[in-house]
């Protein structure tokens, strides 16, 4: 019932940046390349079945079946009233005047994909009698506002770190992207300038190339270099985006190998089948529609589609041996709607088997996961963040913030650390300061900005035992955090981190000018522990 309509990018991780909207249970089709042709959309019957039941009964019967059920607590009764409950309608055909299902879909070709989806009916499926009964359930089960998050305990000043700015600033930075590539070797890219640069630690610029509405990640390893563009960083169904080579130097020609992608942000690579040849995995997500799909290149050199899940909000993707026999699978992160980890099993001759691993409420946010050894016992645990607050005003929810999953050994999960953070968007976890255990770096995009805005970016130490002690740095909200990558910029052997900032969005008005006028794009966290 419910699915997060993004009102920005995540993920970047960015996200891609993204909380609540609403949820289909219809999917979305696997092959997404449609002709200009009218679509004709089947007319369901109307459900009026259990008319006896309570209007909670009625939710959990119609709102568990597409996700994880959302309790009205999760919620406070405005954002039921004047968002969610209207998008919940429109899914079951309830809308609110003759104009608003035209109003939904996309003209032109990403509103085919809509249309093809069949996510929107054009009559009710549902009697308005029983919609009436779930709503009533919601509004009168909801607080008024949600218990404000407290204040939490975070010292200014970086121990370990030492802050390194550009000498030069911009207006309205848009950055979509950060990634220490190498010692001395930086990627930036800027959705509004729609551009890639290549920097070195000092920010000087390299070289400059334009990439349509940004680039939302790079890849590089043995001589491969590839990037990732979303084609419009703006909520839509269009398939505009690309996968592209990067040329090593200057003069080089960059060539499309994967197109007619609807917002893709992120992707990994690996040979899967023992080929020799690496297949790509790449997360679409798009806004109605999207998938995780899997690309291989046939025997002419073209890369061929394979989807795996049809749906949108795909985040992230790893390809990595999960059940040690040898294979590599993927574990994708979907953050809208049907919010989870989903595992597929390579099963050897390009096929795959879902389970998923966990399932989160739809108003989380799922924002961001990693694949890591938190606790050194040899298995890989999960590191996730949920924070994404961009679908209507945003409100504090107490539920926002980092997670740590152990791995039981047979990749079972449980919930071992939970670090509240309002707004989180990524958090990466290395041994920032040589002692051993891992440490935790993490950016918010939708901090406290009235009462703790250091919650902008948070350095979490290892202080052995599940325990960590919160800090930043001075001013950490010069800047709206919304990319992160850590590495080793200055080939000391240490890592570093950088950050980068995007102004985007009508909230935290105070900040805006500060952000938008000569403001900081991006900055380095130089670490001096070597």
């Amino acid at each position: 019932m419910i699915r997060r309509i993004q009102e920005m990018i995540l993920l970047l991780p960015i996200c891609c940046l993204l909380s609540v909207g609403l949820s289909s249970c219809g999917s979305a089709p696997s092959d997404q390349k449609l002709e200009q042709e009218d679509v004709q959309v089947p007319i369901p019957e109307i459900r009026t079945d259990t008319p006896e039941l309570s209007g909670a009964e009625l939710a959990k019967n119609y709102c568990s079946g597409c996700h994880l059920f959302p309790e009205p607590d999760l919620l406070d009764r405005k954002t039921w009233d004047n968002y969610i409950l209207h998008r919940m309608g429109h899914y079951y055909g309830i809308y609110e005047s003759p104009d608003t299902r035209a109003g939904i879909i996309e003209g032109g070709r990403a509103g085919q994909f809509v249309e093809r989806a069949n996510l929107f009916p054009l009559r009710p499926t549902m009697d308005t009698l029983l919609f009436e009964k779930i709503r009533a359930h919601y509004l009168d089960e909801a607080p008024e506002e949600l218990p404000r998050p407290p204040k939490k305990t975070i010292s200014i000043g970086l121990r370990h770190f030492t802050v390194k700015k550009p000498s030069y600033r911009a207006n309205s930075p848009m950055t979509s992207l950060v990634k220490i590539a190498a010692p001395n070797k930086l990627y930036v890219s800027d959705v509004g300038r729609s551009s890639l640069s290549v920097m070195d630690r000092n920010f000087s610029i390299s070289r400059n190339a334009p990439a349509r509405e940004g680039v939302s990640w790079v890849y590089e390893s043995g001589g491969e270099s590839m990037a990732l563009v979303m084609g419009t960083f703006n909520p839509t169904d269009m398939n505009i985006g690309y996968l592209m080579t990067l040329p090593q130097g200057r003069g080089g020609d960059a060539r499309i190998l994967v197109q007619d992608l609807q917002r893709p942000v992120h992707f990994d690579v690996a040979d899967l089948d023992g080929d020799g040849q690496l297949e790509i995995a790449i997360c679409e997500y798009g806004k109605h529609t999207g998938a995780l799909s899997l690309w291989k290149k046939d025997q002419a050199g073209i890369y061929r589609r394979k989807v795996l899940r049809a749906q949108p909000g795909a985040t992230k993707a790893y390809m990595v041996d999960w059940s040690g026999n040898g294979r590599k699978d993927i574990v994708a992160l979907f953050g809208q709607g049907d919010e989870g980890i989903f595992v597929y099993h390579n099963q050897g001759n390009g096929n795959f088997v879902e389970e998923r691993v966990l399932a989160f409420p739809p108003s989380y946010g799922s924002s961001y996961f990693e694949l890591v050894d938190m606790n050194g016992d040899g298995h890989l645990d999960i590191l996730y963040t949920a924070g994404d607050n961009a679908d209507y005003d945003p409100i504090l929810k107490g539920y926002h913030g980092i997670r740590i999953f152990h791995n039981d050994g047979t990749n079972h999960f449980s919930e071992a650390y939970f670090y509240p953070l309002n707004g989180a968007y990524k958090a990466i976890a290395v041994d920032f300061d040589g002692d051993g255990d891992l440490d935790i770096a993490a950016i918010s995009f939708f901090p406290d900005y009235e009462n703790q805005p250091e919650e902008s970016f948070v350095y979490l130490e290892n202080n052995g035992d599940g325990n960590y002690t919160a800090s930043t740095f001075p001013d950490a909200a010069q800047g709206r955090w919304i990319a992160m990558d850590v590495g080793d910029v200055d080939g000391d052997g240490d890592m570093d981190i950088i950050l980068g900032s995007m102004v985007f969005g009508t909230d935290f008005t105070e900040y805006f000018d500060k952000w938008a006028k000569n403001g900081v794009p991006y900055l380095i966290l130089e670490n001096t522990s070597k």
